[in-house]
Formats: C-alpha cells, sequence, structure tokens
C-alpha cells in the first residue's frame, strides 16, 4: 500500500480489519499498518514481548514529539454475524466488521490523517505511532513494556492521543482525559464440611464471607475527585456450590469488582478488602485467601492547553464542542500517563465488542481530518 492511496482511511482501515488479530495474535495486522506508515517516511521498528507483537513508529528526530497511540487486536468475534466478522464489509454506509470501532479505523484515520497533515510539510518535531497487539487482553507485553523498552533507550514522548471509541450520541462528543482505576479481587473462605444439624461441628465459611461483603460493600469511598465520579464497589458473584441443603459448605467465595478515581490506589484498596476479610474469618475460624486476576490505575491529564487543542480541532471537523469526562472503562492510556500528557479520542463506542460491530464511513473520512487538524495546532504552537 502505497502513499498515493492512504488518502481515504477506508481501505486500509478495511485492510488492518482483514487480519484477524485476536489477542495476542499479530495476523499479520502490524505488517499493514508498518507498510502504510514506512510509505510517509516513518522509521518503523517491531518490539517483540513474548508473545506480543508490538509496532514503534517515527517520523522526525527532534521535539517536540508528538504519538499517537491504540491497538490493533480485537476480541473474538463470537457467533451470530450477519456477515463475517473479518470481511470488513460496507452496506448502507456504515463499515461492519470486528474493530470497526474498537479501534482499527482509529488508527487507519490516524495514519491518513497525518498524511494530510505531511502535505503540508514536515513537522518541526516529530510525529510517531506507539501500536499494540495486546490491549484486549493482559495488557502486559504491549504498551507498558514498549514504553519501558523506549525510555530506557532515553526516549521521549511529549503528547499522545489514543484513539479509543470514546464517544457516545455522535463522534467528538466525548474526549477523555482520564479514566477510573480497575481493580478485580476474589475472595476465598475455607472453613470445616458439617451436618447442618450439628453446626458446632463444623466452621461454616459462608457467614463471614457474606459479612465481609455486606461491610465492604457499606462504606462510602469517597465523594469523588476532581473530574471523576464517586468511586464504587460492586460485588459480582457469590459462589459456593453446594447442591445439599443439610450440608455446610467447606469453602464459599466471592467476586468483587472496585472502580475507583485518584483517591484510591489498588494496594490501598486490596490492604483494605483483605483486612477486612480475614478480621471477619477470624471470628468464625476459618481462613481467608486472596486472588487478583487483574487491576488498572487510575490516570487523569489536567484540562489545559493540550486537550483544548484537541477541544478546538473537534470543533473544527465536526462543528461541536467535546466534554471532557473520565467515565468507562480502563485503556493502555493508564500506562502513557506516566511518560506524557495523554488523552483519547475515537468513533462512538455503542457497538464496540458487540455482534454486528461497526461504524459509518463517514464518521472514520471526519475522524481522519480531525487526526489532521490535530496535529497542525499542535505543531503551530
Amino acid at each position: 500500500m502505497d502513499a498515493n492511496t492512504l488518502t481515504d482511511p477506508i481501505p486500509l482501515a478495511q485492510a488492518l480489519m482483514r487480519r484477524p488479530s485476536v489477542t495476542p495474535v499479530e495476523a499479520g495486522v502490524l505488517d499493514v499498518a508498518e507498510q502504510a506508515l514506512k510509505a510517509l517516511g516513518f522509521t518503523t521498528r517491531r518490539l517483540k514481548f513474548g508473545a506480543v507483537d508490538n509496532l514503534y513508529a517515527r517520523l522526525g528526530d527532534q521535539r517536540p514529539n508528538f504519538c499517537f497511540a491504540g491497538h490493533l487486536d480485537v476480541v473474538p468475534p463470537g457467533e451470530g454475524w450477519a456477515s463475517d466478522p473479518f470481511a470488513a464489509e460496507i452496506r448502507d454506509g456504515n463499515l461492519y466488521g470486528r474493530g470497526a470501532t474498537d479501534m482499527k479505523t482509529a488508527i487507519a484515520a490516524m495514519i491518513t490523517g497525518t498524511q494530510d497533515f505531511l502535505k503540508s510539510g514536515a513537522p518541526k518535531g516529530s510525529i510517531s505511532f506507539l501500536l499494540t497487539c495486546d490491549e484486549e487482553g493482559p495488557a502486559i507485553d504491549g504498551t507498558k513494556k514498549v514504553l519501558e523498552a523506549l525510555a530506557a533507550e532515553g526516549e521521549v514522548l511529549d503528547h499522545c492521543l489514543v484513539g479509543e471509541p470514546t464517544s457516545e450520541a455522535r463522534v467528538g462528543d466525548v474526549i477523555k482525559n482520564g479514566r477510573r482505576g480497575s481493580l478485580n479481587v476474589v475472595v476465598t473462605m475455607d472453613g470445616k464440611q458439617g451436618h447442618v444439624a450439628y453446626p458446632r461441628r463444623a466452621r461454616n465459611p459462608v457467614t463471614p464471607l457474606v459479612e465481609t461483603m455486606a461491610t465492604l460493600k457499606a462504606r462510602k469511598l469517597d465523594d469523588g475527585a476532581p473530574g471523576f465520579l464517586p468511586s464504587n464497589l460492586e460485588v459480582t458473584s457469590i459462589d459456593v456450590g453446594n447442591s445439599a441443603h443439610n450440608v455446610i459448605p467447606q469453602r464459599a467465595s466471592a467476586k468483587l469488582n472496585i472502580r475507583f478515581n485518584t483517591n484510591h490506589t489498588a494496594e490501598t484498596l486490596l490492604e483494605w478488602i483483605k483486612v477486612t476479610a480475614n478480621e471477619a474469618a477470624a471470628r468464625a475460624g476459618v481462613s481467608a485467601d486472596f486472588v487478583v486476576p487483574s487491576q488498572s490505575l487510575a490516570f487523569y491529564t489536567d484540562p489545559g492547553p493540550f486537550t483544548d487543542l484537541i477541544k478546538e480541532s473537534v470543533r473544527e471537523a465536526f462543528g461541536i464542542t467535546p466534554e471532557l469526562t473520565t467515565t468507562g472503562g480502563t485503556s493502555d492510556a493508564r500506562f502513557i500517563r506516566n511518560y506524557c500528557p495523554v488523552a483519547e479520542l475515537g468513533l462512538r463506542n455503542e457497538t464496540a465488542h458487540m455482534v454486528d460491530e461497526h461504524c459509518a464511513v463517514e464518521d472514520v473520512r471526519a475522524l481522519s481530518q480531525c487526526y489532521a487538524a490535530v496535529l497542525r495546532r499542535y505543531f503551530a504552537q
């Protein structure tokens, strides 16, 4: 794919979407992006950690270094699609396929937006791309590892824009300048099995487990933080696996999730959970064990010149004034924030991860123009 074919983001988006890059399989999707970036003069390199392949590309060697970041891996397609989820078909003005909103189209728009910007000459600084195939999975060997490796070499990112699907009612109405953290915990209590008619001979783990969940749920974590809603804890499952009515079970477990703002860290919340559970377990004469399947940090980029220029670019491309929010799930921006100011702007998230995921073709083209406007304003400063 040469530079002459990149002016419209749709063919590039289709080429990316036709690679079945379900996490962590690269399936040639980075090859497509790399070829497109090389056609624009970028120097590219692949950084592989474990089973995950990643791509870093840079045009220029001066600062400031503006980075476009995102992921080219997708979640499994599931069943029930009206067409092949990796065919990238266009029907009635919409592009259908896995990655249509989250977020292969945004990366295509970033590349063609960069091409549009470069028509007026080289930037007074550098443009870079950080692309991974590990965001939808463990997020261990992707963006996080690449950033660590680049920093060790002295590579500096000055600002970064991530193409996550942030928009709600229409494209451009929401910019994410932060995200709440997420903590998943499984609490398991082990007691002693016995007959319900002789409870003194048993130690029921269900009672202290339910007590723990009630205590955790009853606490008001906070009233919010600048730019953030209040943190919330939700108990998502209590499992005993006991099919008998007359048996006190030996083991019971519960799953919970906390979405937290910058008032907390995963470490302090986990310690609170452990103390609460261990106290209840001790009173009941049972033991408590803890597993943390996943955790992610909260991050926040203060509103200012960087978010302002993104908002102005949205007004130029879409004719609306976007809202800065910190709602939604997690993203790789949580890692990038440790290195430079970061924000997120992309397509509507309405069909992300759904069967028949799709987006409007014209929205992708407008997003490409918006990304070009971001570059013009950034390097004009």
